[in-house]
């Protein structure tokens, strides 16, 4: 007995000390004391620098460049779905534009954004304030839907910063961000990101106010909140028109 716990004690150590040895630790001690607390090495921190100036050099300059580029880019996170890609439509320099933060699924079933019941509820939503999807520019954050509808947080970083660039490049007179997640990766919580009230919304460009409001899925399922989307929806009756 004493000799299999003598073999198994064995067996472990050597499983700990080949765990440190992949961790990147393959010695007790050095010549020289090491910090691993210390930030990252200048080199890297420049490296890193200088990829993302390249990103920002490299952003599309004008709306059509930018819409070539979501539908084509193989870097865009949406690659690693399957199904249907759903682009923006409207014109540049619109009264208003829209953001949502992802099809639906009745969305990839008729190729568009906010379709079906949502669809029939945005579209009066729109009537209310004087507008129709003609007058508008209609975007989401992704441009299909991923496995279960969920996003990675890096994922939805990136679509934010993609966002700021499209809003800069459509060039609309107001924003309107439909739902929470949308509203969470748009406007920073520090300025009171949340449902109702102005906000100014930076972009690549400068800054254009922004109102936030419930997505009519919510409005689907909670009727109640109709009558603060109305309040919501009211200041931009004015602003709003062409």
């Amino acid at each position: 007995m004493r000799g299999l716990l003598q073999d198994d004690a064995a067996v472990c150590a050597d499983a700990y000390l080949a765990w440190w040895q992949l961790a990147g630790v393959d010695g007790a001690v050095t010549e020289a004391p090491v910090n691993w607390l210390r930030p990252a090495p200048a080199r890297l921190a420049a490296a890193n620098e200088a990829v993302f100036s390249a990103f920002v050099v490299d952003k599309p300059r004008t709306l059509e460049s930018f819409l070539d580029w979501l539908a084509t880019d193989p870097a865009q996170p949406e690659r690693r779905w399957s199904g249907t890609q759903i682009a923006p439509v409207g014109k540049a320099q619109a009264a208003l534009m829209v953001v949502t933060d992802l099809p639906d699924p009745a969305d990839l079933f008729e190729g568009r954004l906010l379709a079906d019941r949502a669809g029939l509820l945005f579209d009066a939503m729109l009537r209310a304030i004087g507008l129709d999807r003609g007058a508008i520019h209609l975007a989401s954050l992704f441009t299909a839907r991923p496995p279960g509808g969920m996003v990675e947080a890096s994922d939805l970083a990136a679509a934010a910063e993609r966002m700021r660039t499209h809003v800069a490049l459509a060039q609309p007179r107001r924003l309107l961000l439909l739902g929470d997640r949308t509203i969470r990766a748009l406007l920073p919580t520090g300025n009171g990101a949340a449902v109702g009230g102005l906000h100014d919304f930076n972009h690549d460009g400068g800054i254009v106010p922004a109102i936030a409001t419930f997505h009519p899925r919510l409005l689907l399922t909670q009727p109640a909140a109709k009558a603060e989307c109305w309040r919501i929806l009211q200041s931009l009756i004015e602003e709003a028109r062409p």
